[in-house]
């Protein structure tokens, strides 16, 4: 009885930890599907907000084309840009098999005016809708780039916000300017360097590069991100390093040749069927171009005022310089994190060029929710610097609609408004860097060889 006492407990315990097993088992199984089912729900939920989200961003784009063709018929004042008339009259002429460039002041690749050909064919408002769905896609790519690094659901979602219902890109997207196809173009190859798709994302950048120059400015800092060594901790601008880092490695060497080749195919294809009229019109004004209109360019009275000056074509030159020092100071910085390089670099070279206008504005906010995630600074104080931006022109628009309007002369008082603009673009830029927090890049994507 002694003997089987202990036995029997033994049994027992044996029972009862199977029973308990079993009944663990079938708890955590319970506990993971309702988890799975938990994040099912959650995901389907966040894919129904991002669609909510841009089928509300198409429908209030909808309705801006709508009553801007309702003002184009019953108001002086048109709300079509003179671009899109521009576009409409060159893709006219490409239907007709003759050169988009008979077309005076059609300044862009023969690309627009071909994508533009249904605005003959089918309708004059297909461009219009063919923008607002470059500008709905490009707040998308900021929602999947934002989600691929774990930013956040919530987070990801505001920032898109940011893009899809800002009132500066729907307006200028609606009224028939072709900014939205930079935007998404330039956005589109930072997702596919993201996911390290190196040839794909060089034939997007040399596409977009082709389309406008300004995304050049980004050429060093893709360069030093797929540099050898850019794994490797610290920053110390040395020769030293500088030299390391412009060794050439495979992903840059395949970037740089894949970028070279696209740019050179599509450039000398349009070479070869548009002449030097497509060069002079498309690259060589916009270097050269010396704009005496007004704009909020801190250059633009000093070239209104040496116009016809034999030195004004050197001045125009030379203000490519500070641009020229600041865009590769923040590439050798900034690198490791394109996005920031992406925004720093173009607001720095809409900021300090000789031409500048509200259209310039979309280059760097379309890269401005990328950026948000990496920034520690308070709400009240990114309100205070948007009302200033949003104030610096307003006052600037002030002396500008006496000019345009009322004939007045008020040259001197555009240009005082203009420098108060540039200081608060200074002050902006200052704080944006003072408040950075360096977060790797592309962490949260599985990298593709």
């Amino acid at each position: 009885m002694l003997q089987t006492i202990p036995y029997k407990i033994r049994i027992m315990n044996v029972n009862v930890s199977v029973f308990t097993f079993t009944h663990q088992k079938r708890y955590f199984r319970f506990v993971d599907e309702a988890t799975r089912s938990t994040g099912r729900d959650v995901e389907m939920a966040l894919q129904w907000e991002i669609k909510t989200a841009l089928v509300l961003a198409l429908l209030i784009r909808t309705g801006v084309v709508l009553y801007g063709e309702w003002q184009d018929r019953n108001s002086i004042v048109k709300f079509t840009d003179v671009d899109y008339n521009v576009f409409t009259d060159a893709a006219e002429y490409m239907t007709q098999g003759v050169s988009p460039y008979n077309r005076s002041t059609y300044r862009y690749t023969p690309i627009l005016a071909w994508m533009l050909q249904p605005n003959i064919t089918i309708s004059p408002l297909f461009g219009k809708v063919l923008f607002v769905l470059f500008d709905v896609l490009s707040g998308y790519l900021i929602y999947v780039m934002l989600m691929s690094e774990k930013t956040g659901q919530d987070r990801s979602l505001q920032c898109a916000f940011m893009w899809l219902l800002n009132p500066l890109p729907i307006v200028v997207s609606c009224r028939g300017n072709a900014e939205s196809i930079m935007s998404f173009l330039v956005l589109l190859s930072l997702r596919l360097f993201q996911q390290n798709r190196i040839i794909l994302g060089a034939i997007v950048y040399a596409l977009s590069v082709h389309v406008k120059i300004y995304p050049l400015t980004y050429c060093v800092a893709l360069y030093l991100y797929y540099s050898r060594n850019n794994k490797e901790g610290g920053q110390r601008l040395t020769l030293q390093w500088i030299r390391e880092k412009l060794r050439p490695s495979k992903e840059n060497t395949t970037l740089v040749g894949v970028s070279l080749f696209t740019f050179v195919i599509l450039t000398g294809t349009c070479y070869q069927r548009y002449g030097w009229n497509f060069l002079q019109e498309t690259y060589l004004y916009h270097i050269v171009r010396r704009d005496i209109r007004h704009n909020f360019s801190v250059y633009f009275y000093m070239l209104y005022l040496t116009a016809g000056s034999p030195y004004a074509g050197i001045i125009g030159l030379a203000a490519f310089l500070p641009q020229l020092i600041l865009i590769v100071v923040c590439s050798l910085k900034f690198h490791k994190d394109p996005p920031m390089a992406f925004f720093l670099n173009t607001f720095i070279f809409v900021t300090f060029n000789k031409v500048c206008t509200s259209q310039y504005f979309l280059w760097y906010l379309c890269l401005l929710p990328l950026v948000l995630p990496s920034l520690t600074m308070s709400i009240s104080k990114g309100i205070t610097l948007i009302v200033a931006w949003l104030l610096g022109q307003g006052i600037w628009l002030m002396p500008a609609y006496y000019l345009e309007f009322e004939g007045m002369n008020t040259f001197f008082w555009i240009w005082c408004a203009g420098l108060l603009f540039f200081l608060i673009n200074i002050a902006v830029i200052a704080s944006i860097l003072d408040s950075y927090v360096y977060t790797p890049w592309g962490r949260g994507i599985q990298k593709q060889e």
